[in-house]
């Protein structure tokens, strides 16, 4: 049907589209820093205030945290990328910021892999659509990886008291989630939107070893940075842990909050409880553990989608039509 839209009327309504993202992503934004049941935003000001979070040497430092962050994820998605087209480190910026205002609103963010994938041609997009749940899968297993390293010393320096039914129930869970995913990928002839689990199977094992180093590689530099970066607003906030101790708290803080099933709208709400949680155990007042959450949020989500939007409303749908 929208194929058989005249031109003018498709124009009217991808503008359209486009400044639905960007007034829902402010929206959005604007509900969670001003409405937030577990942080006033009145009180996260004054705090940050008496702390003197505000100087310059410190919002540069922070700053620069934020980029290097981006940076090393645009690196990755041009790596990704480049597998079937090379793009420009502009381009890959381009892409991964809209991409970022896309999802801020988008349950799991879905927005994400729409957003990218129409910067691209229709005979590119499924793949796009698969590098970008690689990259995710990526940054997701180095979570894991360093989340059970700092829950196991966590859980056993702090004396944790740990429901095992509740754990073997969620161990029975996952274990027939992949017993379904196994029978699935042994089953050649099915097909997960329109593509087999043997050509995707073929698609990951043609993308060179080389660039799956890469992008490990890239995830692991992006989890140590976002991760100090939570360190070092820890203790401008007043903290006073070692980095050890507080790695411990901060990797497992992030395994929690990325295994519990959640929309993607509530993140920075999940991300505070869970923090909140395994903080308390540390010491950190709840006030000091939430103003890190949301600073968190409003550098490494917040100020990006703020470029990202720029982005969205000026992608050319029918420029991408013609590459």
């Amino acid at each position: 049907m929208y194929y058989a839209l005249p031109y003018k009327t498709k124009q009217f309504f991808f503008v359209l589209i486009k400044l639905a993202i960007v007034v829902g992503a402010s929206y959005y934004i604007y509900e969670r820093l001003t409405n937030n049941e577990e942080l006033d935003f009145r009180i996260f000001v004054d705090f940050l205030s008496k702390n003197d979070v505000f100087t310059l040497k410190n919002v540069c430092f922070v700053l620069f945290l934020t980029i290097f962050n981006w940076f090393f994820e645009i690196l990755k998605w041009k790596k990704l990328v480049s597998t079937i087209k090379k793009v420009s480190f502009f381009e890959a910026t381009k892409q991964s910021l809209s991409a970022l205002t896309a999802s801020l609103f988008t349950p799991n963010r879905i927005g994400e892999y729409g957003a990218k994938a129409i910067y691209y041609t229709k005979r590119f997009r499924k793949r796009i659509l698969l590098l970008n749940l690689m990259g995710n899968v990526f940054q997701m297993g180095i979570t894991l990886i360093f989340g059970f390293i700092g829950l196991y010393y966590f859980v056993s320096t702090y004396n944790v008291e740990i429901s095992y039914y509740r754990i073997s129930r969620f161990g029975v869970l996952i274990l027939m989630v992949m017993g379904f995913a196994a029978f699935g990928v042994s089953q050649k002839k099915y097909k997960i939107k329109g593509f087999s689990v043997e050509r995707i199977i073929q698609f990951i094992k043609e993308i060179p070893l080389q660039k799956k180093i890469l992008v490990f590689i890239y995830s692991i530099i992006r989890y140590v940075i976002f991760s100090y970066q939570f360190y070092f607003l820890l203790t401008l906030l007043g903290v006073e842990l070692s980095y050890l101790d507080a790695m411990i708290g901060i990797t497992s803080m992030y395994l929690l909050s990325s295994v519990i099933p959640t929309i993607f709208i509530f993140d920075v709400v999940v991300k505070g409880s869970v923090a909140v949680y395994v903080f308390g155990y540390l010491g950190i007042n709840e006030l000091t553990v939430l103003c890190a959450v949301t600073l968190m949020w409003i550098l490494n989500f917040v100020l990006p989608s703020v470029f990202g939007s720029f982005h969205v409303l000026n992608f050319n749908y029918y420029a991408s039509e013609d590459e």
